[in-house]
């Protein structure tokens, strides 16, 4: 699929320098894949890293079949009001803005222009995302499966409605910060109680590896996996009770559904 389109990046900051290296990795060819950069150093970089080459808005527009917007989405007003106009109504574009509906972008192309709404997270950059892929009003099913071609590489990918789009956004895009804030708070657990803080941190980090790698691959629902580990009167239903006390599970819905609100305020902003 990768020598038959044309993939333009906008914006490549983090995540579209992670898209592009993904595609590479997938086979896509370089001669096939365009970026945009702000700065000319940034640009040189990517050219130098990659092989790609760097080219201004107009000609990304011009010269893609795809073209993904990966810039800020406090950014992508601007950059719409002035390259939506120019954009072929059959070019498929796909966004990775966090928050932006995909009727936000229908708004400012041209009438019938296919857009597809991507939400991924950080852990692309170590191939192990999660990337959740909407269409929009136009998008086809053939479309959507060459959105999910362009993400794979970078981990696992799941299609549904863009109704569920704010839930992804709050629990798989800001995920990885809560799994960072916990390594952190048990980290220093384990220095509470006498560990060295790199002793502590290792053990923290193997076990949420090792305790995510058997919950994809024995296939048990988390609560079996967790009473395995809980003995009648012993250390682990003690820890248990404390964090029932302090009411961390409600605590987690809580800030779920906080991220979930940010996510809709953010889309409210520009809809």
């Amino acid at each position: 699929m990768g020598g038959e389109h044309t993939v333009a990046v906008v914006g490549a900051g983090k995540m579209g320098e992670t898209l592009l290296s993904g595609l590479l990795r997938a086979g896509w060819p370089a001669s096939r894949l365009l970026a945009t950069a702000r700065r000319p150093e940034r640009a040189e970089e990517l050219t130098v890293r990659y092989g790609v080459r760097v080219v201004d808005n107009d000609e990304a527009a011009a010269s893609a079949d795809v073209l993904t917007i990966a810039v800020k989405p406090q950014d992508a007003p601007a950059l719409l009001a002035t390259l939506g106009p120019k954009v072929a109504p059959d070019v498929v574009v796909v966004s990775i803005c966090a928050g932006l509906p995909t009727s936000f972008f229908e708004k400012h192309l041209p009438a019938g222009t296919p857009v597809i709404r991507v939400m991924s997270n950080t852990p692309a950059m170590v191939d192990q995302a999660m990337t959740a892929i909407s269409g929009g009003t136009h998008a086809t099913a053939e479309q959507l499966a060459l959105a999910e071609e362009m993400f794979r590489p970078l981990g696992r990918t799941i299609r549904l409605p863009e109704s569920q789009q704010d839930a992804v956004t709050a629990l798989s895009g800001s995920g990885p910060a809560y799994i960072y804030y916990l390594v952190e708070a048990m980290t220093d657990a384990g220095i509470l109680l006498g560990l060295p803080r790199q002793v502590a941190y290792e053990l923290i980090l193997q076990t949420v590896i090792g305790s995510a790698a058997m919950l994809r691959d024995s296939g048990e629902h988390p609560v079996k996996l967790r009473e395995a580990v809980t003995s009648p009167a012993g250390t682990t239903i003690n820890a248990i009770r404390e964090l029932e006390d302090h009411k961390v599970r409600a605590a987690l819905i809580a800030a779920l559904e906080a991220a979930r609100d940010r996510a809709r305020e953010i889309a409210a902003d520009y809809t």
